[in-house]
């Protein structure tokens, strides 16, 4: 039996967070079942285009059971989500993905089973979003000096209430035509060495994680199959990361192929870290990932949903 953790203890309005979970809390039957878990997705609190309602109910309707909300750099989406998720029957994993900085080179993080209100994680976001937003008026700065106006403006329109991200700009581009899509938009404007690109030292990739497991999560690293990392430094980062407390690396995500999924695997098994998967869903217009649409979860690698469960028996008619 393994330690208890609190996934979040705090009350908004009428909902009470304060869900005790125990090892072994989900059954690894679901090994190979993963299309029931997703614990790497977006709302309009960040990138994504559904609310967090509207991605809960979606998920549900694929079949999804565990589903983590994983905006970037927030958790302002959670409180909706969880609501939305008790209705329908979802199990919420109140999660977030942080940008961090390992030697020069900047990487994704998903904090699991946080708790939102932790101060620790509010004040580490707080300086996470203060950043993003000079970097935006800065992409704007660079993208109007193009002769693209309005391009801040514009991107903070589309992000509304939520943080504004290079993905609002590269929407903001297709909208003004710049642009054919948004990958396009990326690659003509928003990538490095394009006009609209701001170079960006966010945290340490240590502090985030010590942001993750003060607000009694797990830090798992994200989509590691998208770095253009050597295998040198791959094993470095891997190596800083378990030591500075990380847990567990995304061995399936929504594009991994195969030999991703079996290079990560290995790694895993090699650094000793736990495996998760996660979709990185965003919208529906993309044909190409959806909630729950993941490769089989690897036999000889521990999930990290040994670590994140509920009280309640997963496999129960009633679930």
């Amino acid at each position: 039996m393994g330690k208890s953790r609190w996934i979040t203890n705090g009350v908004w309005g009428s909902l009470t967070w304060g869900f005790k979970y125990r090892r072994p809390l989900i059954s690894t039957h679901f090994q190979r079942m993963t299309s029931c878990i997703d614990f790497h997705t977006h709302s309009i609190a960040s990138d994504g285009q559904l609310s967090p309602a509207q991605l809960v109910r979606r998920a549900s309707e694929k079949g999804v059971r565990f589903l983590a909300l994983t905006d970037h750099d927030t958790t302002h989406g959670v409180e909706e989500a969880a609501i939305t998720a008790k209705q329908v029957g979802v199990h919420l994993i109140p999660g977030i993905e942080l940008s961090v900085t390992w030697n020069d080179q900047n990487f994704h993080m998903v904090g699991l089973g946080i708790d939102p209100l932790h101060p620790v994680l509010a004040s580490g976001i707080r300086d996470q979003q203060e950043l993003r937003m000079s970097r935006a008026r800065e992409i704007g700065q660079r993208l109007n000096k193009k002769r693209i106006g309005g391009a801040f403006e514009g991107a903070a329109l589309l992000a509304g209430d939520g943080m504004i991200t290079r993905t609002h700009f590269a929407r903001y581009l297709v909208d003004q035509n710049r642009a054919a899509t948004i990958q396009k938009a990326f690659d003509q404007f928003l990538k490095r060495g394009k006009p609209g690109y701001v170079p960006t030292q966010w945290t340490p990739i240590e502090t985030g994680i010590k942001w993750i497991t003060a607000a009694g999560g797990i830090a798992v690293l994200a989509h590691p199959h998208r770095y253009k990392i050597s295998a040198t430094r791959l094993k470095r980062l891997l190596t800083d990361f378990r030591n500075a407390g990380g847990q567990a690396i995304e061995v399936v995500c929504g594009n991994s192929s195969n030999d991703d999924v079996s290079k990560f695997s290995r790694h895993a098994l090699e650094f000793g870290l736990l495996g998760s998967v996660g979709s990185d869903f965003h919208s529906p217009e993309n044909p190409w990932i959806e909630l729950g649409r993941l490769r089989p979860f690897p036999d000889e690698v521990s999930p990290v949903w040994g670590e994140l469960g509920i009280v309640s028996n997963p496999l129960s008619p009633t679930h």
